[in-house]
């Protein structure tokens, strides 16, 4: 716990490491659970591909779910 899914346009592998790593750090500090707690993946998605396997899949069912939708905070 927990586990944090990132689905986003692909990035070398250098970038996605770094991401990663700023993701854990922010959950271990401000989450308050130790880094061994974190598991981090992150999805690539073609461009071509976005809107049919995360917009319309996932973005927009749960539009309701989200935290921040395209920008903009919900809360």
């Amino acid at each position: 716990m927990p586990l944090i899914v990132v689905k986003a346009y692909p990035k070398d592998e250098k970038i996605k490491q770094e991401i990663a790593e700023e993701i854990t750090r922010v959950f271990t500090e401000k989450w308050g659970c130790p880094r061994e707690a974190v598991t981090v993946k992150i999805e690539s998605y073609a461009p071509d591909d976005w809107q049919r396997e995360v917009k319309e899949q996932e973005i927009d069912p749960h539009a309701d779910e989200c935290l921040i939708l395209e920008g903009k905070p919900q809360f």
